[in-house]
């Protein structure tokens, strides 16, 4: 997804399909003004960062300096759910979650971990919704998010040649024992409700996080965090 400093950008640039450029802001360097002038000249939107940001969001930092210029590959942050689901890929469904930060750390997490998109089903005001996308950590500039209503895209998935694998515990297998590779819609349900049936009698398999304590349930962010990483770890192999 992410292709950092210049000579991947470079190599990028001339074979894959890069969406969006972000460059060091006050950077001199001619070699990432040139990688910047390539990438206007074949459409490609160029976003100037601080070195801040660059430091942030770079998947490689080595010496004083942070790279000078990042490349996303492979996915249309503006994409439509058409266009979304047409790629295929991994994306995942939050389907019920209330509570903003929640969403917002949900939908960062999906983006770090590479998924392709991410559907979100909740009951939100404009107010909460623009809190999620704080939360994110404004993830929405590199992912597609949509909001959307959980059994009608589920439907659309299943119609695209996606797997519906929920996640909730009454799966009967963890997420490491299911193979998350290839076309996948990974669900979560809300905080207090879970998954509704609807969605779970509609699901090709139902996996679980092991628990050990008292407390009755993870809070929303560590399943995911967990199933992110897995699915990035499988899909990497």
């Amino acid at each position: 997804m992410q292709k950092c400093g210049i000579e991947e950008v470079s190599t990028a640039l001339k074979s894959e399909d890069v969406t969006l450029i972000l460059a060091r802001r006050e950077t001199e360097d001619p070699e990432v003004k040139h990688l910047c002038k390539l990438a206007e000249s074949k459409g490609i939107t160029v976003i100037k960062g601080s070195k801040s940001d660059m430091w942030r969001m770079a998947r490689i930092n080595e010496g004083d300096e942070p790279p000078g210029i990042l490349a996303l590959v492979g996915r249309k942050p503006d994409a439509s759910i058409e266009e979304v689901l047409a790629n295929r890929g991994l994306v995942w469904l939050l389907a019920g979650a209330r509570y903003p930060v929640n969403i917002g750390f949900t939908i960062r997490t999906a983006e770090v971990s590479g998924a392709d998109a991410v559907f979100v089903d909740g009951d939100l005001n404009h107010d909460d919704r623009k809190a999620a996308v704080r939360a994110s950590m404004k993830a929405h500039r590199f992912m597609p998010v949509h909001w959307v209503n959980g059994d009608e895209i589920v439907a659309k998935a299943h119609e695209a040649g996606f797997r519906v694998v929920s996640l909730e515990d009454t799966g009967d297998k963890g997420p490491w024992d299911e193979d998350l590779t290839g076309d996948v819609m990974l669900v979560v349900g809300g905080e207090r409700d879970g998954i509704r049936d609807s969605i779970l009698n509609a699901s090709d398999s139902v996996v679980r996080i092991p628990m050990a304590g008292f407390v009755p349930s993870y809070n929303l962010q560590a399943p995911v965090a967990v199933v992110a990483a897995e699915a990035l770890r499988q899909r990497s192999d």
